[in-house]
């Protein structure tokens, strides 16, 4: 391909994207029916600005789906998926199965044969893990009980997958089962069939033991070159790797990805990898939804716009009927229920997987799957829309609050973020913590953060000056950010970030001098705290009681300069940028602090005990 047709390519999927998004924010419609419409007018049926290449693109953006999905198992501490084992055990497995048992009996009611009808159940059954997921989380919906509900069934349809396509090839015809089974797709086929199953689960502990053992001293060796590109490369060459080695095996390179996420959950590293993964992920998913909407076949349906609009709409009555009675059977309320079905009650991209898979098979004919591929294809086009109408008609009124949802196992749930946990921030962290108040710790030193981990502190590694990274790390839903950071410039951008993006969180900034206080006050910081000023001020205290002086008056001598420091200090960052005016501030303030001083002397003068000489 010439360079002048890729930069062709690449400037018109990129257009497009910027435009689906500018489009869907306008309309408030989101992102994602944003990226469909738009990939649709620039489709074979639209402007034709592409064509068969769209095809090639999508499978190449579908590692936008597996990024995802890593992203998504970051987020899974054990504890979340055994509190989550309810929805996702009993209300996943009921969807699947009913869903299914009930796709196929309609489907044999319409005449068609039983093992077809049974694979058409799980081709439909499934919903979009893309498309769903990204738009509850544009929305905020992601932690309502409806979204946490949603994400629980994703996760068993994406996991009932694999058993699915191994089923395929059972219900399958002749030699064309057969071949499907046997015929050479994945590294494993060559070896006998007792051998498989047991070189697919070879990789998957492959998979576990790599991301538990490997990737910590592999992160931590990469994080002390300060080097972020060096980071970014590695987190994407583990997730292909990942999907790599999945796909060798025959599973779902996605579900590869969403185990090592999982397991990466714990990681002290997780913020910086999410954070240096969402780019891609979200470029990548913008060309799979353009994808997804350029393939869709407006001929074959203006041709048979009944049967395919018809079976669309039938499809999201169907599933969108179960799930709200099987969310109603398991004790949740009317709102969350309906928001809950809109979500899931259209198609998924892993149908036209099951699809091909099951026309390999011999499971279904091409005559069956092309007016399904369509309806699928529309089904999830309705997708962002089915839940814009319940959030804004529906369910309206209908919030997440703290008491109807699962209480977050992650640091970012705690009310304080510290950033830096030297000597300075682990002494503040320690106070706050034995009070009983969680703290999120953030620290670029990767030596040091080994050092906490060793002694079972739980520290993240990452950069708190992007804010990107201060986001994952909650400072939306914290009310306290801690900085105690060597670094100036990174403070002034965490700052800096704080203020534009955060303006709720009161910020408490360490200065290691008075110059940089200076610096911090400009930024508009009040709540500075020296590192020596609280040591020298403690020390002057305890000299003067070994001379004698009472506790009584030395500490309000202490007390009366920090007052008058603070107040000097504040005066002349005002001036710093003009040296005459600055020292003539300088002078007054001595000449200021003198006064107070002997005012202070003569308050405490005739009770204090002078301290005789030393010999």
């Amino acid at each position: 391909m010439a360079f002048e047709e890729v930069f062709h390519r690449a400037f018109i999927y990129l257009a497009a994207a910027l435009a689906a998004i500018l489009l869907g924010k306008r309309l408030g419609l989101g992102a994602v029916l944003g990226y469909l419409v738009v990939g649709a007018a620039i489709g074979p049926w639209g402007f034709h600005f592409i064509g068969s290449e769209g095809e090639q693109v999508t499978h190449f953006a579908e590692f936008g789906v597996v990024v995802m999905l890593f992203l998504i198992g970051l987020e899974l501490h054990p504890p979340m998926l055994w509190r989550m084992r309810r929805q996702v055990l009993g209300l996943g497995t009921a969807q699947v199965l009913v869903t299914l048992a009930g796709i196929a009996a309609i489907a044999m009611l319409c005449g068609v044969d039983g093992k077809s009808s049974l694979t058409l159940g799980m081709v439909l059954a499934l919903s979009s893990t893309a498309i769903v997921l990204q738009t509850l989380a544009e929305k905020g919906l992601l932690r309502t009980e409806a979204g946490q509900n949603s994400f629980s069934v994703l996760l068993f349809q994406d996991v009932a997958v694999i058993p699915m396509l191994a089923l395929l090839p059972l219900l399958g015809t002749g030699d064309v089962a057969h071949d499907a089974a046997h015929g050479g797709g994945s590294g494993i086929d060559l070896l006998p069939g007792w051998a498989q199953p047991l070189a697919t689960l070879a990789a998957v502990v492959l998979v576990v033991v790599i991301a538990r053992v490997g990737t910590r001293p592999l992160f931590h060796l990469i994080a002390r070159t300060r080097q972020r590109e060096a980071f970014t490369g590695a987190a994407l060459l583990l997730v292909i790797g990942v999907a790599l080695l999945m796909t060798k095996v025959g599973l779902s390179p996605a579900l590869g990805a969403f185990v090592a996420g999982m397991v990466l959950a714990n990681n002290e590293y997780r913020h910086e990898i999410e954070s240096d993964l969402e780019p891609f992920k979200g470029l990548l998913l913008a060309l799979f939804f353009l994808g997804v909407g350029a393939g869709i076949d407006f001929g074959y349906i203006r041709e048979h716009w009944i049967l395919v609009i018809g079976g669309a709409l039938g499809l999201v009555a169907v599933k969108g009927g179960i799930l709200y009675g099987l969310s109603r059977l398991q004790g949740s309320s009317c709102r969350p229920s309906l928001l809950f079905a809109a979500s899931l009650a259209a198609g998924g991209e892993f149908a036209f997987v099951l699809l091909a898979a099951a026309q390999s098979a011999g499971a279904l004919t091409a005559e069956i799957a092309r007016p399904i591929i369509a309806m699928v294809a529309l089904s999830m086009a309705t997708t962002p829309l089915l839940i814009l109408a319940a959030e804004r008609f529906i369910a309206r009124g209908f919030q997440a609050s703290p008491e109807e949802r699962e209480p977050d196992v992650e640091d970012e749930g705690h009310p304080v973020i510290i950033c830096g946990f030297g000597r300075f921030g682990h002494a503040v962290g320690r106070l706050v913590r034995n009070r009983g108040i969680g703290c999120t710790v953030l620290d670029y030193d990767s030596d040091q953060v080994e050092l906490l981990r060793k002694l079972g502190i739980s520290v993240f590694y990452g950069d708190a000056s992007r804010g990107d990274l201060l986001e994952k790390a909650g400072a939306a839903r914290a009310r306290i950010l801690i900085i105690a950071l060597r670094e100036v410039d990174a403070t002034l951008r965490i700052l800096e970030i704080v203020h534009r993006e955060f303006p709720h969180l009161k910020v408490f900034v360490r200065a290691h001098s008075r110059s940089e206080a200076y610096e911090y006050l400009e930024a508009g910081e009040e709540r500075i705290y020296r590192d020596t000023l609280d040591t020298s001020l403690q020390m002057g205290i305890d000299v003067l009681q070994e001379l004698g002086f009472s506790a009584e008056e030395a500490g309000h001598v202490a007390q009366a300069y920090r007052k008058r420091d603070e107040q000097m200090v504040r005066h002349m960052a005002r001036h710093r940028h003009d040296e005459k005016a600055y020292l003539n501030a300088a002078k007054e303030a001595v000449q200021s602090l003198d006064a107070l001083m002997k005012s202070d002397l003569e308050t405490f003068g005739s009770g204090a005990k002078s301290p005789e000489p030393q010999e």
